[in-house]
């Protein structure tokens, strides 16, 4: 592994996951586990390893600290600010996915103490920079079903189909 001379900041991935349910939109977070931030509720993520792609990490970090998997993700944006967690600087790229509710179980796991669905509109205080995320998130999921009402053109929610992690029966 090559060493550089100057400092570099650290690359991690968030995940955001919207829940449709009959009440409504719901986002799943996590309780941490361990510092910084521990005890607080903050999105699914973690740090980036060498040799996987962005895509590869989100999927990755999301299935240890909930247990799902083959959820489709997609690119939110970058989220830079140098001060965004205590520890160092650390560049975060969050992806999004939508799952219908009633067909996942997320179990905590690795640096999640618990995960929790909150409805959309009644979010805990956040770790880090969770908050502008999920905003960030939202305006933009609100715009483009805007616009494809609007155009009237076919909406890009994945179907349920896709959303392959499937509740366990309890036995």
């Amino acid at each position: 592994m090559h060493t550089y001379k100057y400092p570099r900041a650290a690359l991690s991935v968030d995940c955001l996951i919207i829940g449709d349910s009959p009440t409504g939109k719901h986002i799943l977070l996590i309780e941490r586990k361990n510092p910084p931030h521990q005890g607080k509720w903050a999105l699914p993520g973690g740090f980036h390893d060498p040799g996987e792609t962005v895509e590869q990490a989100a999927a990755r970090e999301l299935h240890e600290e909930t247990g799902l998997k083959n959820i489709p993700l997609k690119q939110l944006a970058v989220f830079s600010h140098p001060d965004r967690d205590p520890r160092e600087q650390v560049i975060s790229i969050p992806h999004i996915g939508k799952v219908n509710i009633a067909e996942v179980n997320p179990i905590a796991n690795d640096d999640a103490k618990q995960t929790k669905w909150f409805p959309l509109h009644n979010l805990p205080p956040l770790a880090f920079d969770h908050q502008k995320i999920i905003t960030s998130a939202t305006s933009a999921t609100s715009a483009t079903s805007a616009t494809s009402a609007t155009h009237n053109t076919p909406s890009s929610t994945p179907s349920s189909k896709n959303n392959l992690s499937t509740k366990k029966s309890k036995t």
